[in-house]
């Protein structure tokens, strides 16, 4: 692997600063635009919550890591309901705004969860060689679910319950 692949823990991180900013984006949009940003971010959250579910959290799955994992599987559930819930909402709807910001509040928790309880022992249980193969399977996933169409799409099959932790 190239020594400048992207480590796993910093592509994660840096995708949830994107995803808190275009989520601010989306609150301060006016309701002509709103339609449009949050499809962006609903196609984003959705491809970062697979590029977990389906690589990054199988990849750290260890004893130390398992209940931690579980959690965050559980937190990406009440996040795809709720953006299942927002698709089919129209933003100027009364309860759009509401529901939206229960979203981005429930996704900064997850975010600062991952951050302060699993990525620190990620970066103590896997070498960075590793890491950067994670990462770039998780690029190559997220750029093959963004090449399909609007990834958001399938979130609404996904509310049922929690990912397995494979």
């Amino acid at each position: 692997m190239e020594q400048n692949g992207i480590d796993a823990v910093q592509y994660l991180t840096a995708q949830h600063r994107l995803l808190e900013e275009m989520m601010d984006q989306v609150a301060d949009a006016d309701e002509g635009e709103k339609k449009q940003v949050f499809a962006s971010v609903a196609d984003q959250l959705t491809v970062h919550i697979a590029s977990e579910e389906r690589i990054f959290y199988p990849a750290v799955k260890a004893a130390r890591t398992e209940d931690i994992l579980l959690e965050s599987l559980e937190e990406h559930l009440s996040l795809k309901r709720l953006l299942a819930d927002l698709l089919e909402m129209k933003p100027s709807e009364q309860t759009f705004d509401p529901k939206f910001k229960v979203l981005k509040e429930q996704t900064e928790h997850h975010h600062k969860e991952e951050e302060e309880h699993l990525f620190p022992k990620v970066l103590k249980l896997m070498d960075a060689v590793r890491r950067q193969e994670l990462g770039e399977e998780m690029r190559a996933l997220q750029e093959e679910l963004s090449r399909r169409g609007e990834p958001r799409e399938t979130v609404t099959k996904e509310t049922g319950s929690a990912a397995p932790l494979r």
